[in-house]
């Protein structure tokens, strides 16, 4: 049985308590979440998120289904933001509400490990120095999503 689902791909900023309210309003007895900032490392001065809507809302579709197979979740949020942000901004939420506090923390490490991998988001960053980058896939977030078996390549 799938429990209480809200994904979400924006532009504008979300709040996590308000996120978290809502997923301790499922009744259960554990609530596990992730957010995710954008880095200021080595002089970041601003991303830009693209995506292709259809493409993400699907990839992200099966990553919370793979989530609900594996745990008994009463409710989940994924929250991933595109366009233009600046360090310090917020650019993901997951957010996992079950009975248990087991399947509540493996359900959100796991999602936010395969949003990483399996989600089809494009990043550009420029920097201070004027270099602008797209980014390539990082080794360390496939060994992190490949931990959890299966392939999660979308």
């Amino acid at each position: 049985m799938r429990g209480m689902r809200d994904i979400r791909v924006q532009t504008g900023p979300f709040d996590p308590g308000t996120e978290l309210e809502r997923l301790e309003g499922m009744g259960g007895g554990a609530v596990a979440s992730f957010t995710g900032l954008v880095r200021g490392d080595g002089g970041l001065t601003d991303m830009t998120l693209e995506h292709y809507p259809a493409m993400t809302a699907r990839a992200m579709a099966r990553i919370a289904d793979e989530a609900e197979a594996r745990w008994p979740l009463l409710g989940l949020t994924l929250i991933h933001r595109h366009g233009p942000l600046v360090p310090g901004e917020r650019i993901v939420f997951v957010g996992t509400a079950s009975s248990h506090r087991a399947a509540a923390l493996e359900a959100c490490h796991f999602l936010i490990d395969w949003l990483k991998t399996a989600a089809p988001f494009w990043k550009r960053e420029r920097y201070a120095d004027g270099r602008e980058i797209w980014v390539e896939p990082r080794a360390a977030d496939d060994a992190a999503a490949s931990r959890w078996g299966r392939e999660a390549k979308a």
